[in-house]
């Protein structure tokens, strides 16, 4: 039946902050060359196995959406109809069935009529997804479409969100795990935990209910960010500037310069930008990889807070 692992395991539970970011990049530059002020960070808790540079373990899997139905015979599709779920909720559930299901799996999808198509695209392309065919209206009140699982990872958004943060793209690691930043040898979520970002080591639902959302320039998974296209660049630039425009983050972090300055600056370095998205302030940040030597664990975790920063105090 394509479920992933086997499993159906539950979502470990994350405890809330107020404080978040996150992301996906693989590019390069070195310290903040600006930081807004900002609350005092928070020290990284001492790790739970002897041994280990970071968490051994990605976490559980998050509990598959109740009204997913599994195929009834071998080629049948998988069945969800979610015309009753309202538009800023979908991203979420994508994100449950996406790491629940093996690439390739088939999904007959079923939503409601009146919601907008072009936004509809943009959620199938942000949930990980490929149409394969429709809209097509069908009874009820509905419509129906076929999407197919691809090898990437899932946005993690919503509404509410105080940071988005926008990777380059997945790593063929971070697509097999469900997890951007996945490999132990990233320093991303080290970075984010020290700064008081995040509140779970490589989870991005607990960092979503700590109002920190993840997406990305581009869905196809690569070995580097050079192999990203042009074209990837300007359709992820132009499909996350929709997003930022619906869901209305409080700032947006682009981690990775590539993307920022195949798109918007060709001249950028990393801080606060003189450009918004979508009324949004920005920021740019080097990659996390550990290939980017130039940038320490210590400043990555300053950008990741100078990124928080810019973002209004939540409600």
């Amino acid at each position: 039946m394509a479920l992933k692992n086997g499993s159906r395991s539950s979502a470990r539970n994350g405890r809330r902050t107020n404080r978040s970011v996150v992301s996906v990049g693989q590019e390069d530059i070195g310290s903040v060359n600006h930081r807004p002020p900002g609350p005092a960070r928070r020290t990284r808790p001492s790790l739970p196995t002897a041994g280990h540079r970071y968490a051994p373990d990605v976490p559980e899997l998050p509990p598959i959406p109740d009204a997913l139905t599994a195929p009834d015979r071998p080629g049948a599709l998988w069945r969800w109809d979610v015309s009753g779920v309202a538009p800023e909720a979908l991203p979420l559930l994508f994100h449950r069935a996406h790491r629940n299901l093996d690439a390739g799996s088939r999904i007959e999808l079923s939503v409601m009529d009146g919601i907008d198509r072009d936004l509809m695209a943009d959620l199938v392309v942000g949930a990980g997804w490929t149409l394969l065919d429709g809209p097509v209206a069908v009874p009820g009140g509905r419509l129906a479409f076929r999407v197919e699982r691809r090898h990437t990872l899932a946005d993690t958004v919503g509404p509410g969100m105080r940071l988005l943060v926008c990777g380059v793209n997945p790593s063929p690691y971070s697509a097999d795990v469900g997890v951007g930043y996945g490999r132990p040898g990233n320093r991303f979520w080290p970075a984010a935990l020290t700064a008081g970002v995040v509140p779970v080591d490589r989870d991005p639902m607990a960092a979503l209910t700590a109002r920190t959302g993840m997406t990305d320039f581009a869905k196809r998974a690569t070995r580097t960010a050079a192999e990203v296209t042009q074209d990837e660049y300007e359709a992820g630039f132009a499909r996350v500037t929709r997003l930022v425009a619906w869901l209305a983050p409080g700032a947006v972090c682009f981690v990775g310069l590539s993307g920022w300055r195949t798109v918007v600056d060709r001249h950028a370095v990393a801080g606060v930008q003189p450009a918004t998205v979508a009324g949004r302030p920005v920021y740019v940040m080097p990659s996390t990889s550990g290939l980017n030597a130039r940038s320490t664990p210590s400043d990555l975790a300053d950008h990741l807070a100078a990124a928080w920063a810019l973002s209004p105090s939540p409600d």
